[in-house]
């Protein structure tokens, strides 16, 4: 039996794995309690920020905030086109656009950053 650390969608999850076949290689020792550090409500920026993210994979067809305009939680800040519809990217809090990551007409996948709110 295995113990990895696995994240997904910004939370992480501790899980034992078993090698098929019968063969087991020696357990890895269980992490200290305080390894695993509490996840923030909305996803954090590296620069401290409130990170936007796409959600799905598409392409960037407007953008509807720009750095220094004032946003409220659920506010649409762009507007992304999946499968022939058009999808409205959400802010997940109030605050303020500190950068724009991208620009109309890239290619974004779910877990891409869009912009930053500080």
């Amino acid at each position: 039996m295995r113990r990895f650390n696995i994240t997904v969608n910004g939370k992480t999850y501790e899980v034992d794995v078993e090698e098929a076949g019968g063969a087991s290689a020696p357990a890895a020792p269980a992490p200290s309690p305080q390894a695993a550090a509490p996840q923030p409500a909305a996803p954090q920026a590296p620069s401290g920020g409130v990170k936007v993210e796409a959600g799905v994979s598409g392409k960037v067809v407007n953008i509807a905030k720009n750095p220094g305009d004032s946003v409220t939680k659920g506010e649409t800040v762009a507007i992304l086109e999946a499968m022939k519809m058009e999808i409205n990217v959400a802010s997940p809090s109030d605050g303020t656009v500190s950068q724009v990551l991208v620009s109309v007409g890239d290619s974004v996948e779910p877990v891409t950053a869009i912009m930053t709110l500080a």
